[in-house]
């Protein structure tokens, strides 16, 4: 079954190759303190540099998943309390972990179809850090890199941290416009679900190190401490951060997967505006994602395109929360080759 759903989704066609060799090399038995496994950290985040365009003085450090990022951050950087945009479920979350740490947390609510309005925001002395949800994969919005670059002008003094989980890997981001960004591999990453990805600045180094929190396992400074020789502070899944290693070998630089993603988004936008019984959720463009789509109809319309999608061997992504009865999504990551996206938009074109 091929699969479109934004996640855990469709793993690159190489993968079979890479865990081939990760046995063969003995990878899985790989110790995190030899020096196998700290020239694979240090050779992953030359990569990340390489591939993914992150600035050089940018440290990358590996999670168990971006859920495991929202605590860390809130525990480790956060010294008053964090301002957070999103316009989701999973940037809800995001706040409500924040805010069980830190009450003072705040929630900056958008409608799906908002973008952020930059001249009329005003975040108070008593936050130092900004939350934005770059990519909101429940509802397939999307703060653009311009907008989080006027928020980074108008208060350069805060902390920002960007939620990157759905489109890391499928569209060119800038990081130094943020001090924190992270994302989990099970999406543009084209990897199996079970390892998160935190990358940070010199200045949210330097803040972590001024609140001088420790004593957690995860604990940023205690990470710090360790990937200073390349190492991690718990055993991590070295089985995944060898096949994120090889991901980023075999793939383009980034501005060439970027442009591939916006061409093919655009001829699904196109493909769905002009069927009969289906709109795009997110009727600004301007706050629509690049790598998910979210497709709207009647209950029973849905249903029964999601059946039809089966039955002709694909699978469609579930709505999300309150949206999953009248709406599917559809994952437009690297992994899903131009064929099988072309076999989806026949599909799709006949409504």
């Amino acid at each position: 079954m091929l699969t479109f759903a934004p996640g855990p989704s469709k793993v690159y066609d190489s993968l079979p190759r890479y865990m081939q060799e990760a046995y063969e090399k003995g990878i899985l038995s790989a110790n995190h303190r030899s020096s196998v496994f700290m020239n694979l950290y240090q050779e992953t985040q030359t990569l990340m540099r390489e591939k993914l365009h992150m600035p050089a003085d940018y440290k990358l450090l590996f999670t168990s998943s971006a859920t495991e990022n929202w605590e860390i951050i809130s525990q480790s950087i956060v010294q008053s309390a964090g301002y957070h945009i999103f316009s989701g479920s999973f940037g809800k979350k995001w706040y409500e972990y924040a805010k069980y740490i830190e009450p003072k947390t705040f929630a900056h609510k958008l409608d799906a179809d908002q973008t952020v309005d930059v001249a009329n925001l005003h975040i108070g002395e008593e936050f130092d850090l900004i939350a934005i949800t770059q990519n909101e994969t429940s509802n397939a919005t999307q703060v653009r890199m311009e907008t989080i670059a006027a928020i980074a002008n108008k208060y350069p003094e805060k902390m920002i941290a960007v939620d990157t989980t759905s489109s890391m890997a499928g569209i060119e981001l800038d990081f130094g416009l943020a001090d924190i960004w992270y994302a989990s591999v099970q999406k543009c990453f084209g990897l199996p679900a079970g390892l998160g990805i935190l990358i940070i600045s010199p200045k949210a180094v330097q803040k972590a190190a001024d609140k001088g929190e420790k004593g957690r396992y995860n604990s940023l400074n205690f990470m710090l401490e360790n990937a200073a020789t390349y190492q991690t502070h718990y055993t991590p899944n070295v089985f995944g951060i060898y096949l994120l290693y090889r991901v980023l070998q075999d793939m383009p630089e980034i501005q060439h997967i970027d442009q591939k993603t916006k061409a093919r988004m655009r001829k699904l936008e196109d493909t769905i505006a002009n069927t009969a019984s289906m709109r795009m959720l997110i009727q600004n463009p301007e706050a629509r994602s690049s790598t998910v789509m979210a497709v709207s109809g009647k209950e029973e319309f849905i249903a029964q395109v999601k059946k039809e999608a089966e039955n002709a061997g694909m699978q469609l992504g579930g709505g999300y929360g309150p949206l999953k009865p009248t709406s599917f999504r559809i994952a437009n990551f690297p992994a899903i080759t131009d064929a099988e996206f072309d076999k989806l938009i026949a599909f799709l074109k006949k409504y």
